[in-house]
């Protein structure tokens, strides 16, 4: 999903330290996130946000066609789990359940709009593609002082 269009600024993003292993997330539209350890309460990890940003970001490629064929006040929940290989530091695979009722439609419509739907997210979740290609990561650090 784009982020922005050609007439709006980019969205700044940073987080800021506010104890140990907390931080919070904000954005230069006022958004905030609390993150931290799993061990901290009302927070998120780094890892969490990373799976919500994938549910997310499959919930808004999907939105068009399935309110489209559903209504726009369609229900949809997106479970997205997966655990993490602690040795290499790295997520593995990521699993993401997408829960709608159907019931109303019959078994071919049902089947037409869930592969309207896959392709609908195999092609704009940036979220998505990218974290199926990779992208290379730069970490610059500078001194305030």
């Amino acid at each position: 999903m784009a982020d922005q269009t050609p007439d709006t600024p980019p969205t700044e993003l940073w987080v800021e330290r506010t104890g140990t292993r907390r931080y919070t997330g904000r954005s230069s539209r006022g958004a905030e996130v609390l993150i931290g350890s799993d061990t901290v309460e009302g927070v998120f990890t780094p890892g969490e946000l990373l799976k919500i940003a994938l549910a997310a970001c499959s919930g808004m490629s999907s939105d068009f066609p399935l309110s489209r064929r559903l209504g726009d006040d369609y229900d949809a929940t997106i479970k997205v789990s997966g655990a993490a290989d602690r040795e290499n530091e790295v997520y593995p695979h990521l699993e993401e359940e997408l829960i709608l009722d159907l019931s109303e439609l019959d078994a071919d419509a049902q089947q037409r709009l869930l592969t309207l739907v896959e392709r609908s997210v195999d092609k704009v979740c940036t979220v998505g593609r990218t974290l199926k290609t990779g992208t290379k990561v730069s970490l610059t650090i500078t001194s305030d002082a």
